[in-house]
């Protein structure tokens, strides 16, 4: 006899059809179904309706226990979806009375997951920690201080378990802490800087019970100016614990890449500096705050002036080595080479220095050399910091020497040292294939004046010749049989070049093309009423800093030569 299956209609002894038959199993299926659905819709509906209030003061009082910081609330709202956890409005944490009096952060709306597995163990703890557009104020005191110092102190002696950790233990762990859309303040005491970091996202965790990871994305920004196109700045590494700031450990990388040299200048200069290209900077520092050894490396792409394109402009590979000192206030044994140390290109240029307070840029002393620069590469530079040098115009010759960078309160030239351009060579077709310039080109620092003694006052007192640098005779083809000769001083109000010699105007018109900045004025005192010559000529040229420049025809003033009428 067959079996009929009990959820199938069947027939009654009649023949008249029965009300089909739900089987057990399909009815507890759909019972577990009306009960999701109904969790589902408490889930949903409940939350509105339930008070979590009273806990306000609870929580705004454990998270600044936390902190070590008062903390504000507005209101708290609990959330079942997609994670049980709460929404705080308003959350306001309050500065410390050193630092001023507003707040170091506000956030409108925080979220924060509870740790379902930590209710087991009659603890509260929260997995992550979301700040929705955070505003937090960075005070950096004029003692060296920064706001946050007693915030990550007060951290680092908090017992916490790593943010991964799966079960729960002695210790809480510590949560996951991100922010979207944060911006940050810089402070110099009570008075708010123009610079900021917009748009910004923050992370923080705890992956060892010794350390915390943070990473930082934001773009710079000023106030001040109409800036856009900034760039990005990233920092990310880890900070150890410590019984004080300055000793707490430190391994961090940051980098400000892809920025318009132009956009950059605004943001540290609070001006357009006039320059174009693109600049990546990174750098690197591990050790402590007090002391860290650093790794930095700036690179300048298609660098160049903002008023004309240069037909090759400037590429920078500039790596700098060194240690930071006095919570980052201090930078000492810096050495810097471009190219980069290592590199299978010829060393350019090598600098080293030191900055002893970043607060005060006057502290900074520094030194930069050349073992051997090609003069074709500094016509180059040349070409790129001026449109007037023809395409045409050619040098050859290396350039050895240093010069060391040290500001002085009498207003003297705060540059000193000695620059040698051997066997130079300056062609300008337009005037032949014939050299310019004849010889070496020396330019070598003059000392201060020494002060006068007792031993001193009888004599007739020397010329005061002002701290600066002195352009040693240097021999210019100008046509005539003999070298004219070109010498000059540098200083702090300005320069002051003598030309004397024999010349023909081709061979001078020649040279004021070569160097238009040279040549400025110059046909102004040039011969009219001559032929091409050669000539005597004897002029002087003063240009004082950011004024024009004016050339003098000082050989009418010459002595007129002396005839022995006795034969």
């Amino acid at each position: 006899m067959q079996e009929t299956d009990p959820t199938y209609e069947q027939t009654d002894a009649s023949g008249a059809d029965a009300a089909p038959v739900v089987s057990i199993h399909t009815l507890r299926r759909l019972l577990y179904l009306a009960f999701a659905a109904l969790a589902l819709l408490l889930l949903i509906l409940l939350p509105p309706y339930i008070s979590v209030n009273r806990y306000q003061r609870r929580i705004a009082t454990s998270i600044g226990d936390s902190l070590g910081r008062p903390v504000h609330l507005d209101k708290v709202s609990l959330n079942l979806l997609p994670l049980p956890g709460f929404t705080l409005e308003n959350f306001v944490v309050d500065e410390d009375p050193a630092f001023g009096s507003e707040p170091v952060i506000r956030a409108n709306s925080v979220r924060a997951t509870l740790r379902l597995r930590s209710l087991w163990s009659r603890r509260v703890e929260f997995s992550t920690i979301s700040f929705t557009e955070p505003s937090v104020n960075l005070v950096h005191a004029s003692s060296g201080k920064w706001n946050l110092e007693s915030i990550l102190l007060h951290a680092a002696h908090v017992a916490a378990a790593p943010t991964d950790q799966k079960q729960p233990g002695p210790a809480p762990r510590f949560p996951y802490i991100e922010a979207t859309g944060a911006r940050l303040n810089l402070k110099l005491d009570h008075e708010k800087t123009p610079i900021s970091l917009t748009d910004a996202d923050f992370a923080l965790w705890l992956p060892d019970p010794q350390q915390w990871h943070l990473r930082l994305s934001a773009h710079p920004a000023r106030t001040d100016t109409d800036v856009s196109d900034t760039g990005t700045f990233e920092l990310e590494g880890t900070l150890g614990r410590a019984a004080s700031l300055d000793q707490v450990p430190i391994n961090l990388r940051g980098e400000w890449r892809n920025v318009p040299l132009g956009e950059g200048s605004r943001v540290l200069l609070g001006r357009d500096a006039g320059f174009r290209g693109e600049m990546t900077l990174t750098a690197n520092a591990q050790g402590t705050v007090n002391n860290s050894t650093l790794q930095a490396r700036l690179r300048l792409t298609d660098a160049r002036r903002a008023d004309f394109v240069p037909a090759q402009p400037l590429s920078v590979d500039l790596q700098c080595l060194g240690t930071a000192t006095s919570d980052f206030h201090a930078f000492n044994d810096l050495h810097c080479s471009w190219p980069p140390a290592g590199s299978s290109d010829a060393p350019i240029l090598a600098v080293s220095g030191t900055l002893a307070d970043i607060r005060n840029l006057h502290s900074a002393t520094f030194q930069i050399g050349t073992p051997g620069l090609g003069a074709s590469t500094l016509l180059q530079w040349y070409r790129i910091a001026s449109a007037r040098i023809p395409a045409d115009i050619s040098a050859a010759g290396a350039l050895t020497g240093s010069l060391t960078y040290a500001p002085s309160s009498n207003g003297a030239l705060p540059l000193h040292g000695d620059l040698l351009i051997t066997n130079a060579s300056l062609i300008n077709p337009r005037a032949g294939s014939a050299s310019l310039v004849v010889g070496d080109v020396a330019l070598s620092s003059t000392p201060a004046p020494a002060p006068e003694t007792h031993h001193t006052k009888s004599r007739t007192p020397a010329p005061q010749v002002p701290d600066g640098f002195q352009l040693a005779p240097t021999s210019l083809a100008l046509g005539g049989k003999d070298p004219a000769t070109l010498d000059g001083h540098i200083d702090a109000n300005g320069y002051a070049l003598h030309l004397t010699g024999m010349a023909s105007l081709a061979r001078l018109q020649a040279l004021a093309t070569a160097i238009p900045q040279l040549g400025d004025g110059l046909n102004e005192v040039l011969p009219t009423n001559r032929a091409a010559g050669p000539f005597r000529i004897d002029y002087t040229a003063t240009r004082p800093w950011g004024k024009s420049q004016t050339w003098t025809d000082t050989s009418a003033h010459l002595p007129a030569p002396h005839h022995n009428s006795h034969r």
